[in-house]
């Protein structure tokens, strides 16, 4: 089963990085975001991820065409052929599509450009740009039982402020940056190729129409995961999520 994962846009939330490397490529602990995620994918299995790029995709493109040797120390031997001893093996047991869907395509437009390298029924798709410990093999049994076209994974945001108890204009209490208690898709979703019918041809957020149809015709599931969950969207995202793994917490490493 394919591993869409939608890595075009600009970042422009996080200007200090995505102004020198798309978003995907800011490093956590010394490795992209996309290598996070896409260990998380592995560690269940799935190994087959179609990138849809875009702002600067050459270097996501550059990236994984030098993965092997960035990622291991090794002694080159400049004599003539460019031997090289590698002393470490890192390695993952990965095929990796990369599609360039345009500078300035919206998510919807970058799916359906991949709909020639989905070969089965159903197909993962998430954002590169979400960390999460969700159990990838639960959410695609619960996509099945629900036999819907698809299926999102439901969130419980932490509030980015902190909120009033207020009683007769009197502020009662602080809540300091509560979990709240509506859901947000947070990626992490299964979907069924008939979801391309749901795409129209003039470009729009896959978020938009297409899934506010789905729900319309009752094809959109939602599998609720209380673990661990983050967007990374700010530079403070960046700082925060590097902390996390730098204190041994790593709350979304499941490998």
């Amino acid at each position: 089963m394919k591993v869409v994962i939608l890595c075009g846009g600009k970042g422009t939330r996080m200007r200090e990085e995505t102004e020198y490397r798309p978003k995907p490529l800011v490093l956590i602990g010394g490795k992209p975001i996309i290598w996070h995620i896409m260990k998380t994918y592995s560690h269940y299995g799935f190994n087959d991820f179609i990138l849809c790029v875009g702002y600067k995709g050459d270097m996501i493109k550059q990236y994984f065409m030098e993965m092997y040797w960035r990622n291991n120390d090794f002694t080159l031997h400049i004599n003539g052929d460019k031997h090289i001893d590698y002393h470490t093996k890192e390695e993952e047991n990965w095929n990796v599509t990369i599609v360039d869907t345009g500078l300035e395509t919206m998510t919807a437009g970058r799916i359906k450009q991949v709909q020639k390298y989905i070969d089965d029924d159903d197909f993962m798709l998430t954002y590169g740009d979400g960390l999460s410990d969700v159990n990838i093999n639960n959410l695609l049994e619960y996509h099945n039982s629900k036999e819907t076209i698809a299926t999102l994974t439901g969130v419980y945001p932490i509030s980015n402020f902190g909120l009033m108890e207020v009683e007769d204009g009197i502020v009662k209490a602080f809540k300091e940056k509560p979990v709240l208690k509506d859901m947000v898709n947070g990626g992490f979703m299964v979907l069924n190729k008939k979801v391309f019918d749901y795409i129209p041809k003039k470009d729009c957020f896959f978020e938009a129409e297409p899934l506010n149809k789905l729900a319309h015709d009752g094809e959109l599931a939602v599998y609720e995961h209380n673990g661990f969950w983050t967007a990374v969207d700010t530079f403070k995202d960046i700082e925060k999520v590097n902390e996390i793994w730098n204190s041994e917490g790593r709350s979304w490493k499941v490998w």
